[in-house]
């Protein structure tokens, strides 16, 4: 081995890395565009700690979704044709957390299923007593592209039990990229998993050298999906340069200076949810309600085996 140094990803392998590079490498740059010159130009760009006054809100909502797919069908259409389709399973919660009580509850989950095909002639699926209704997908539904499908459902989901649980003055937390949920108030999206590098290399140095408990300045993304991001890094011991750092984001349509009123906001919050290697495998950036939260979501889809051996029973008796 050489003298170079080297470090162990916090992470247990089985749920990847916490910074996951493209085949370039982890210095090949993201094609979007970044505005760094937003809350602090970029030649000036530094580390910036809790500012004083600054106090976290007395509710923050967490919330996630899960999916799962429970089977892949294929259809028999009567002009010969066959198309592949998922039936898959979904659920929604939000955890509310009251900082004040230093209390947590489950505030709401939602459960849906879906059968996800091109199918033309595809009809909702009655596997004993769970309905898969059809939901139509475009173009030729390959079988590669229907997962992704899962996602729009799952979010409109994720959209109605946070609504149902928000208060005023409340924040909310999105586990994930904020995507469609953009035009919900007091939102961040938390990126726990880095896939792309979006800053060249002198302002990521800025990034990775933050100390637990320090975010970066925020910046604007020019993507699709863009708006104002900045990293932060939680509570975490020494080591990989990446370790305990998150991504959060905001919407675009804020004025700046309200994305950086969030940036100080989710300073004060998030790091009070970091958890801890020796309780989760993603510490700390998987943070603690949302652990708990996947945990009662995934026993709300049921038993896949289960759910496996009544669809197949299903299409045989549709057969």
């Amino acid at each position: 081995m050489s003298d170079a140094a080297f470090f162990v990803d916090s992470w247990d392998p089985a749920y990847g890395a916490s910074f996951e590079a493209s085949a370039a490498g982890p210095a090949a740059p993201s094609s979007a565009q970044v505005d760094a010159d937003v809350e602090v130009p970029a030649v000036d760009w530094r580390a910036i700690g809790v500012r004083q006054g600054v106090r976290a809100p007395d509710v923050v909502l967490l919330v996630d979704g899960v999916r799962r797919i429970d089977a892949s069908i294929w259809t028999a259409e009567s002009d010969g044709l066959s198309f592949p389709g998922l039936a898959a399973s979904y659920a929604a919660g939000v955890v509310r957390c009251d900082l004040g009580r230093g209390a947590a509850q489950l505030a709401g989950t939602r459960v849906g299923r879906g059968l996800f095909t091109a199918s033309p002639s595809a009809q909702d699926v009655v596997a004993g007593a769970i309905r898969y209704p059809v939901h139509r997908v475009g173009g030729t539904g390959e079988l590669a592209k229907l997962p992704a499908a899962v996602q729009g459902p799952l979010t409109a989901l994720e959209v109605a039990v946070s609504d149902a649980a928000r208060v005023d003055g409340d924040l909310l937390v999105v586990d994930g990229p904020l995507r469609s949920r953009r035009q919900l108030p007091r939102t961040l999206g938390y990126i726990k998993t880095q896939h792309s590098q979006y800053l060249d290399a002198r302002l990521t140095a800025v990034v990775t050298g933050m100390a637990s408990g320090e975010r970066s300045p925020v910046f604007r993304l020019g993507t699709a999906w863009g708006g104002w991001s900045w990293y932060l890094r939680l509570p975490v011991a020494i080591g990989a340069p990446w370790a305990g750092v998150v991504r959060v984001e905001c919407s675009a349509d804020l004025p700046v200076e309200a994305a950086i009123e969030l940036a100080d906001l989710s300073l004060v919050t998030l790091p009070r949810f970091a958890s801890t290697p020796y309780k989760d495998p993603r510490a700390p950036q998987n943070l603690i309600p949302i652990a708990g939260l996947e945990r009662r979501l995934r026993a709300l889809l049921g038993d896949s085996r289960l759910l496996h051996r009544a669809l197949t029973a299903a299409a045989r008796a549709a057969r």
